[in-house]
């Protein structure tokens, strides 16, 4: 559950929007005309196009919290570098990282690993607060700060706001609990929740949002974990740690953190300790097809490589640009972000990485966000626009999209831009692997941008001749249009747009029609 300033209409949206197509397992996967879901035809391409074709395996570097390595339905997938011997502790193949051997890790070291970090904003107003010190102190630097005046007041805004939201969460889950006491139950079904009579107002709206929910979840307890556990846990680790100017687990790494083109530090810990987030991006790009296991990736010839560079938290810009020269001087031809911050201090270390990456053919793929904002005006960094006014080539900013061809289309969190998003791919409700080979529902442009990177790096397989742009190219030019309004959310009220307002192509990624059109591009 996405709760924010605009929670109750996301909410009532989400809850409104998606029946039974939601609750099909790959639903990405399928074909509008044929399974009536706004999929990407990924089966019907397989069948019809592909059928006894050969492919070359193509590496998808997915920069994100980490991978569970001993996945199920992974292990099969993830790129070993074969040159490194496992845990000798000695750098065998060269490369500057010692037992590299699934990927990389730019958030730890020997001595453990950054879980929770700042926001962004923190680390910034944390910084120049030991320039500036108290408000009201003279300073001769009267830029800066103003500057540091306005993020300050950002800042104690977003606090504040967390401090109330996690307030009110937790009264409702207090709520709650008081609700299913009465009932003698704490798993209920939808059954028990239709014959409990409500004692007051404020839980007949409880019956009435669980019994909507449990048409999504198997059962309230599942439910429970994936939404009021995950709100609650979200804005205490937003107080906790997120925003308070206090912590900073940045020593554990051991890098000179104030070097920002420093290269070679973390540890070849590819999964760390929270790889929920970044084993779902996996499962979602490649996971295992045909193996009679949870899910069948996009891509059926890939190797999955981890780098791990995003915590809880906002990731640095830093570690980010080290992350992408990693995943391109290890052989990656695609990569996945699935991560966005709303400050990006040092976006010149970024911005050369991502042209040393285009550099080498290398096609990126970023998530749009999921603050249902317009990010022509709000930025979302990293973006493909570098700080001289020039673009990147071979990149895709990715919005979400859900299962039904109607007014719900667009998701109603997915961040949107006629100018900066390319493209909107299903990130609702998609089904993927979690850590200890397990599975989950996840909802975001995290979950959309890797169906696109699951796309580019299926069609890098089976027509390794194109080249990065051609790819890009041939995925923007393949959309299926979307013809009629969608609903986004504005100032908090729905609101009516076609998808060219949303998106530069104003469609939905298609692979039959994009492997259709590699077929013929040259």
């Amino acid at each position: 559950m996405n709760i924010c300033k605009r929670a109750a209409v996301v909410a009532t949206l989400l809850l409104s929007a998606y029946g039974a197509n939601a609750q099909k397992h790959n639903w990405q996967s399928m074909d509008l005309e044929k399974d009536s879901v706004f999929g990407i035809s990924v089966e019907k391409a397989y069948t019809e196009l592909l059928k006894g074709k050969k492919s070359k395996t193509v590496i998808v570097a997915v920069i994100d919290s980490g991978v569970d390595t001993l996945h199920e339905d992974l292990k099969s997938v993830l790129w070993i570098n074969a040159k490194e011997k496992r845990a000798n502790g000695k750098d065998d193949d060269k490369n500057h990282y010692a037992d590299d051997i699934y990927g990389w890790n730019f958030i730890g070291s020997p001595k453990g690993n950054v879980d929770y970090d700042n926001l962004e904003l923190t680390r910034m107003v944390r910084k120049q607060q030991k320039q500036f010190g108290s408000l009201n102190s003279v300073a001769t630097d009267t830029a800066g700060l103003y500057q540091y005046q306005t993020l300050k007041s950002k800042y104690d805004l977003k606090l504040s706001e967390a401090q109330q939201t996690l307030a009110g969460i937790t009264r409702f889950v207090g709520m709650v609990d008081t609700m299913l006491n009465k009932m003698g139950n704490t798993n209920p079904t939808a059954a028990d929740l239709q014959a409990y009579t409500p004692q007051n107002p404020a839980e007949a709206q409880i019956k009435q949002m669980i019994s909507q929910q449990l048409e999504r979840y198997p059962d309230f307890n599942a439910f429970r974990t994936a939404e009021l556990d995950a709100a609650l846990n979200h804005f205490k680790e937003q107080v906790e740690y997120q925003l308070n100017l206090d912590y900073d687990p940045r020593a554990i790494v051991g890098d000179d953190y104030n070097n920002p083109t420093e290269r070679y530090y973390g540890s070849g810990d590819a999964t760390g300790p929270d790889a929920d987030h970044g084993t779902h991006v996996a499962g979602i790009i490649g996971a295992g097809r045909n193996n009679s296991l949870g899910i069948d990736g996009i891509a059926d010839n890939v190797r999955i490589m981890s780098v791990r560079a995003v915590p809880n938290g906002d990731e640095r810009d830093k570690d980010v640009a080290n992350a992408i020269r990693y995943a391109v001087d290890n052989g990656a031809k695609v990569i996945n972000m699935s991560f966005g911050k709303a400050y990006s201090p040092e976006k010149n270390v970024v911005d050369d990485a991502v042209k040393y990456a285009i550099s080498k053919d290398v096609l990126l793929v970023h998530a749009a966000g999921n603050d249902a904002e317009n990010i022509d005006v709000t930025p979302n960094y990293p973006s493909r626009v570098y700080q001289n006014g020039d673009t990147a080539t071979a990149w895709i900013e990715v919005g979400a999209s859900g299962p039904e061809n109607n007014e719900t289309l667009a998701a109603p969190f997915s961040n949107y831009g006629k100018l900066s998003v390319d493209v909107f791919a299903p990130g609702v409700a998609i089904y993927s692997s979690t850590p200890g080979s397990k599975y989950a529902l996840h909802d975001g442009t995290s979950m959309a941008a890797p169906v696109v990177a699951g796309l580019a790096a299926l069609i890098r397989s089976y027509y390794p001749k194109l080249s990065a742009v051609q790819v890009k190219d041939i995925i923007l030019k393949s959309v299926v249009p979307v013809d009629h309004p969608v609903t986004i959310v504005v100032d908090e009220q729905p609101k009516s747009v076609q998808m060219t307002d949303l998106c530069r192509t104003g469609g939905v990624v298609n692979a039959y029609k994009a492997l259709e059109l590699a077929a013929k591009t040259k």
